[in-house]
């Protein structure tokens, strides 16, 4: 099993399937490789420029900054996001967020004459607002379908997609934003959450 089936497995699992029969329905091989593989988080990344490092960590920070809770960088999100990018999408989706990454900080850099990593909050959420409003027609937006990575998604929605899998696989997401608990031993799909409740981490970290 590649790495990309691997992630694919995780992603089943992420999304609630391992309480659902898509996640009963794994394969023996499935699951030994879930459970044996080396975390692939430790592979180098020197894959991006310094720049492109920066620009790539305030992107991750302004989808998921730190509150109350943690944030995208105290997760780890921005190297996961570059390790994904060029371990494991393929080279059309490679060439698809690259393209719009570079456009993004040629953009930036020409309008407002600061890399993106050096503007104001509300000004980096405005920017990547209007990127989501450009991408709205995307099949990435429908609601109701199978997690799967959609391969011809705009830049905008690969970063999304990436920020919120890596946060909310990581320790970090995993325990203290989410609730984690090793063994719950079963799952109650009718529990009721309080409005202050998080959701459950749905993979072992």
């Amino acid at each position: 099993m590649n790495r990309r089936e691997f992630l694919e497995c995780a992603a089943l699992l992420i999304a609630g399937a391992s309480a659902s029969q898509l996640g009963v329905s794994l394969t023996h091989e499935q699951r030994q490789h879930l459970a044996a593989a080396p975390n692939y988080l430790d592979h180098k990344v020197e894959y991006l420029t310094a720049a492109q490092k920066s620009t790539l960590a305030m992107l991750t920070e302004t989808i998921i900054p730190r509150t109350e809770t943690p944030g995208a960088m105290d997760a780890g999100v921005p190297r996961f996001v570059e390790l994904m990018v060029f371990e494991w999408l393929n080279e059309d989706e490679r060439r698809l967020f690259l393209e719009g990454f570079n456009a993004l900080m040629t953009t930036v850099q020409e309008q407002y004459q600061q890399p993106f990593d050096e503007l104001p909050e509300s000004t980096r959420v405005d920017i990547l607002d209007d990127l989501e409003r450009e991408a709205s027609d995307s099949s990435w937006y429908a609601f109701g379908e199978i997690p799967v990575y959609v391969s011809d998604a705009p830049f905008i929605c690969q970063l999304k997609e990436l920020t919120i899998w890596g946060f909310f696989t990581s320790e970090v997401g995993g325990t203290q934003v989410l609730r984690y608990e090793a063994m719950p031993m079963k799952f109650d799909g009718h529990r009721k959450l309080d409005d202050d409740d998080s959701s459950w981490m749905s993979v072992m970290i």
